[in-house]
């Protein structure tokens, strides 16, 4: 064994334009006299310069921000309440240099919290702004179609808002949902009359409790409205009343059930930037290899569904993919002693090392790895070369590339359609920037890129398991340090803000916290890559055939509880 531990080796280059990307950060300057017209003053945030600006505003400089200095990328929207305003934040950053990163601050009165919609700039902000409405009660100026998205219309009060009644009873009323297209629709060429078709919420294609709310002109589809809220459980709510040190990571499991561990390091890497927490060398490891096995369940289970979806095969398909993932979800319940919520992040580390023999263990994933290139053989033989699978995905669930930036698409669902964009590498966080892998991109922007894209991405994943097993077998045993010294009540100090986000199996996982001095955070916000790629499907569906529509779903690989929180 060597005396030096491989973390001290020279650091392969990733790509070409890695360090491009990474290690220039946002010229100040520069956006100060960009934004010198409008802004109003500042308001720093531990990521990002942040500028305050007035509420009629904001298309015009995310207009001059977007054209001017290339901030194409609205990743998430925040609103929230203080004692004598509300706040609207804007978080901007670009898809080909995820280092540049800008927070817009809209202060609105309590008597009157008016903002001016961003949709018209960025697509995207449609259901963000509805949600800011939905939860907050902030209205926006301009926005197409502002109303609730995750609670029924005739709910009332604004369950984030400071003065609301959690005692009070709701009354629900029932109301028929309409075909918002004409009775008669005509078109020219020919004559077809519209229908609504109900898709969902409780149907297997719909990947959980979702209700596609479909026209149908003919046997095409005309318009679709995902309609969520279903599954909806104020998780930022929750967090908001969780002590930091313990209380909100645990939630995090529920997000994106299916590959959860992302959403634990997200919470995490949010609170130790606020708290100033420096996590170990050798627990960054543990992290990135775990991380890259929860990536792998999601991904196997997407695999399986998919072809579920498109042309009904349980017995070969969806039963290779859950054999897989069995494999997987035994080697992470040997590690974190769960099989689902695995709770193995704490801040300033993780709970405890491999488990003991870790020779065993370390056997264990070896064997897995060694026969995974075999198994991902069987997949392309089984799927990729399927003629009736080809037919269902190929040029189906077109999602060109601008599009999917309009919409805040990330993950596979945007490198499907070409968009070179993943956190681990554009924002390097654990261990990743000291290891040798690719991002997997492809340009076929259709429903068989996006599926091609996580196939691959599971070999990624095993390269980087392989190579933080190689680090953690050569660590000294004296410097296995799991967890830094974090105090058991973690107070940061008040007025402290940081957007931080992760690279889930679904795309850029966010999350925005402001402390307040005590042990809870005074707001926490969940910016979901499934939220950002769903409401893209309309995009991707409208034109072609409601199987089609089916496809385009489950190529997405939504969660319904990460979009709905």
């Amino acid at each position: 064994m060597s005396e030096t531990p491989q973390r001290d080796r020279e650091r392969p280059s990733i790509d070409p334009e890695y360090d491009h990307r990474r290690e220039e950060g946002v010229d100040e300057r520069r956006l100060e006299e960009l934004l010198s017209e409008y802004a109003l003053g500042r308001d720093d945030h531990e990521n990002a310069p942040a500028f305050v600006i007035r509420p009629d505003d904001v298309q015009e400089v995310l207009t001059l921000l977007r054209e001017e200095a290339g901030f194409d990328h609205l990743s998430c929207i925040t609103p929230q309440e203080y004692d004598d305003r509300y706040e609207s934040l804007l978080h901007l950053t670009k898809y080909d240099r995820r280092s540049h990163e800008v927070t817009l601050v809209v202060q609105l009165p309590t008597d009157d919290p008016v903002c001016g919609s961003a949709e018209p700039v960025f697509r995207t902000a449609d259901w963000h702004e509805r949600e800011a409405y939905d939860l907050v009660g902030i209205e926006y100026e301009g926005h197409p179609d502002l109303r609730r998205i995750l609670l029924p219309e005739s709910w009332q009060g604004h369950p984030l808002s400071l003065g609301y009644d959690q005692q009070k009873p709701q009354i629900i009323r029932y109301a028929e949902h309409r075909n918002p297209l004409e009775e008669d629709h005509r078109e020219s060429g020919g004559e077809s009359d519209t229908m609504l078709l109900n898709i969902g919420p409780h149907h297997p294609a719909t990947h959980g409790v979702l209700h596609l709310k479909t026209i149908l002109d003919g046997e095409t589809v005309a318009d679709v409205d995902p309609d969520i809220g279903y599954l909806h459980r104020c998780e930022e709510q929750m967090c908001q009343q969780g002590t930091y040190r313990h209380q909100i990571i645990p939630y995090s499991n529920r997000w994106d059930y299916t590959a959860n561990l992302p959403n634990e390091w997200a919470v995490a890497r949010a609170i130790e930037d606020i708290a100033d927490i420096e996590v170990p060398e050798y627990a960054q490891v543990l992290r990135t290899m775990a991380t890259e096995f929860g990536r792998m369940l999601g991904h196997f289970l997407a695999l399986g569904t998919f072809a579920l979806d498109v042309y009904g095969e349980f017995t070969a398909i969806f039963q290779y993919a859950f054999r897989d993932r069995e494999v997987v979800q035994d080697i992470l319940e040997d590690l974190t002693g769960q099989r689902m919520m695995f709770y193995y992040f704490r801040l300033g580390g993780v709970c405890w090392d491999l488990p003991e023999p870790r020779e065993e263990f370390v056997e264990k994933c070896r064997d897995f790895l060694d026969e995974l290139p075999a198994k991902i053989n069987e997949y392309h033989d089984l799927i990729v070369t399927n003629e009736i699978f080809r037919v269902r995905t190929v040029n189906t669930g077109i999602l060109e590339p601008e599009v999917a930036k309009d919409y805040g698409c990330t993950g596979p669902v945007a490198r499907g359609s070409g968009v070179d964009y993943d956190v681990r590498r554009d924002d390097p966080y654990g261990y990743y920037e000291h290891l040798d892998w690719d991002v997997v991109t492809r340009d076929g922007c259709d429903n068989h890129a996006r599926v091609l894209c996580r196939m691959e991405e599971v070999e990624e994943s095993a390269k980087i398991i392989q190579q933080c097993l190689d680090l953690l077998e050569d660590w000294p045993e004296d410097e296995r340090t799991v967890q830094s010294n974090v105090p058991r009540t973690l107070k940061p100090d008040a007025d402290l803000e940081t957007y931080r986000a992760v690279e889930s199996a679904k795309g850029e996982l966010g999350i925005y916290v402001r402390s307040d001095g005590t042990n809870s955070p005074a707001r926490f916000k969940i910016r979901s890559p499934c939220f950002h790629n769903l409401s893209a499907l309309p995009e991707m569906a409208e034109g072609e055939y409601v199987p089609d529509l089916i496809a385009s779903l489950g190529s997405l690989d939504i969660v319904l509880g990460s979009v709905d929180r």
